[in-house]
């Protein structure tokens, strides 16, 4: 086993946390408070290359490894979730889905604009009924012969406002079941698409989550993705991926609060010294690090089998299990270790436990990865 991470991936770390520090730290609180989408951030991320990290240059892309991908998901989390879940959205679900199973018509109309972050997607499954049940889809998409109907409801799409391309899953043939499903893709501004309010979250406040509803909206029948009814496992195929990305921002979250929490017990005293030199600190401290670097390698792994061509469905799964776990606990204890100040704004854990939280239900909840684990492991 090697546990090096290569120049360009070293590059990568220390490009990622500089933006962090530099670009998404000043007004991350402000943000927070105004459920403000950070507009201006994305813009620079995806002039910068991270908004298609693992698309073929030819399409746009920086042609990155999934692991180069985990490692600046989890630099940016450390500091600003709302920013880090658009580029995990436009990454894993949007732009691997598009350049993996697209057409090379929708790659050339819709790819090389996501993958350079002209525009944002966003992913749209999760229905009113049909959230981790995945196969209840109640949206559908009636065949018309060259065109679909699109009618139906999608709710807590990320980037649901700000995006200009969908990737819609919907029904076409019920009796088929989740064989007659379908990915479509829906343009912002389409005839009968309308945007709900944008929710008003625990966490990741910056992010621009909404309702969609669709009435008899016609699309296309090149905007389908795949052949007719594979929208189901594209769904699942992409997700599998996306989940890495979630992971890498647990960890991201999880190492952001340890960061904060070990140099505020070097600063703060009590009973005469700095509060980490009370064992009651320090084993916390410790036990924090250690969770920590045991997430970040399940997250390393599973982005690695990505990138090797191994089936990474358990690892994925894996690695979003215990580092959304991770990345609850260490915040809380975050919160703990500064006290008083803990509960407070100015001094981010508490809003990294918000955060967290959210890490343990979008793209397939705890429960749903334990599913995914023991299914796999109880096959053989």
């Amino acid at each position: 086993m090697d546990f090096t991470l290569s120049e360009e991936q070293l590059m990568i770390r220390q490009a990622a946390r500089d933006f962090a520090q530099n670009e998404l730290l000043p007004g991350v609180i402000a943000r927070d408070e105004e459920q403000k989408f950070p507009t201006a951030q994305i813009k620079k991320m995806g002039e910068l290359g991270f908004m298609g990290m693992m698309v073929d240059p030819q399409y746009g892309g920086s042609g990155l490894d999934t692991l180069s991908y985990a490692i600046a998901m989890e630099e940016f989390s450390k500091v600003d979730s709302s920013a880090s879940v658009v580029v995990s959205v436009n990454n894993s679900l949007v732009c691997w889905g598009l350049e993996t199973f697209g057409s090379e018509a929708q790659k050339e109309k819709y790819l090389k604009r996501l993958a350079t972050g002209e525009i944002i997607g966003a992913f749209c499954l999760s229905e009113p009924e049909a959230g981790s049940d995945a196969t209840s889809q109640r949206t559908t998409a009636l065949d018309k012969g060259n065109h679909y109907v699109l009618n139906g409801t999608k709710n807590w799409i990320t980037n649901g406002n700000t995006a200009e391309v969908y990737l819609v899953i919907a029904q076409t043939n019920k009796e088929k079941g989740h064989k007659g499903i379908n990915a479509l893709i829906v343009e912002k501004g389409m005839e009968g698409f309308e945007i709900g309010p944008k929710e008003n979250k625990l966490g990741i406040r910056g992010s621009d989550t909404h309702s969609l509803v669709f009435n008899d909206v016609i699309v296309p029948k090149e905007n389908r993705i795949g052949e007719d009814g594979f929208g189901f496992k594209f769904a699942m195929k992409t997700l599998a991926g996306g989940r890495i990305g979630i992971a890498a921002q647990a960890l991201g979250i999880a190492a952001g609060a340890y960061e904060m929490a070990l140099k505020y017990s070097k600063e703060r005293k009590a009973f005469g010294t700095e509060i980490s030199n009370h064992q009651a600190i320090a084993f916390k401290l410790a036990d924090m690090h250690t969770q920590i670097e045991a997430a970040r390698h399940l997250v390393y792994k599973a982005a690695w089998d990505k990138d090797q061509g191994n089936n990474y469905d358990l690892s994925g799964a894996m690695a979003k299990l215990y580092a959304s776990q991770v990345a609850m606990e260490t915040t809380v204890e975050a919160v703990q270790i500064h006290g008083g100040n803990g509960f407070v704004k100015d001094y981010h854990v508490e809003r990294l436990m918000r955060d967290a939280k959210i890490t343990q239900i979008y793209e397939g909840t705890s429960e749903i990865q334990k599913i995914v684990i023991s299914r796999d492991i109880l096959r053989d």
